[in-house]
């Protein structure tokens, strides 16, 4: 069963799901499936990799994945703002 607000959601029936370890899995929040903080690079501050084929790996990265991280994630959208505002200046 999905549990959903604006902020907590559970997509059981992903079949990723849960896509990373380390968060129990009534805990694990898909909110921010694509974490919107992965534009960012090296500035997200989450725990990434970046592969051979220059691909960054956010495998290892349960950061948006937690709730108790929501405000702070949401406290980051200025950052995503600019660099948007930048990309469309280009």
């Amino acid at each position: 069963m999905e549990r959903m607000s604006s902020e907590f959601f559970q997509n059981r029936e992903c079949e990723y799901f849960p896509c990373h370890r380390g968060i129990p899995e009534e805990e694990f929040n898909c909110i921010f499936c694509y974490c919107p903080l992965y534009c960012l690079g090296e500035r997200c501050r989450g725990n990434y990799v970046y592969l051979e084929s220059g691909i960054k790996s956010c495998e290892n990265c349960s950061f948006p994945h937690r709730r108790e991280n929501r405000a702070k994630l949401l406290s980051r959208f200025p950052e995503l703002a600019e660099l948007a505002a930048r990309e469309r200046a280009t």
